[in-house]
């Protein structure tokens, strides 16, 4: 049990010194990009380093989302392929003609085998 504190009393500053250097590092890099591409480009502002951790943030909200669950896509995609695992592939096939006549892509199975 001791030990485990000890572990706990190195590693816990250590990891907060660890993100904390993380966003630094994060901050200078958003800071320096920004203000070497977008100036001189469109002949927006340049940004402070405050600036550039809060658009860090923003970016991460909104694209980013805060990795707490899987994207909505990747979910999304793992449950059709797992649908689509479960099909026969008779079913596979008309699940296909029914998504090229709905969305109106691709030839459809009548047209690809006649010559």
């Amino acid at each position: 049990m001791r030990t485990k504190v000890k572990k706990l009393l190195w590693i816990a500053p250590l990891a907060v010194l660890g993100m904390l250097v993380f966003i630094t590092l994060g901050g200078v890099i958003v800071t320096q990009l920004w203000n070497w591409l977008l100036p001189p480009l469109f002949g927006w502002h340049q940004v402070t380093f405050w600036q550039a951790l809060g658009l860090l943030a923003l970016c991460r909200i909104l694209f980013g989302g805060f990795g707490f669950r899987p994207s909505g896509r990747s979910m999304m995609s793992r449950r059709m392929e797992e649908r689509c695992e479960q099909m026969t592939p008779e079913e596979r096939e008309r699940f296909r003609q029914r998504m090229r006549e709905r969305f109106g892509f691709g030839p459809s199975a009548s047209e690809s085998r006649e010559p």
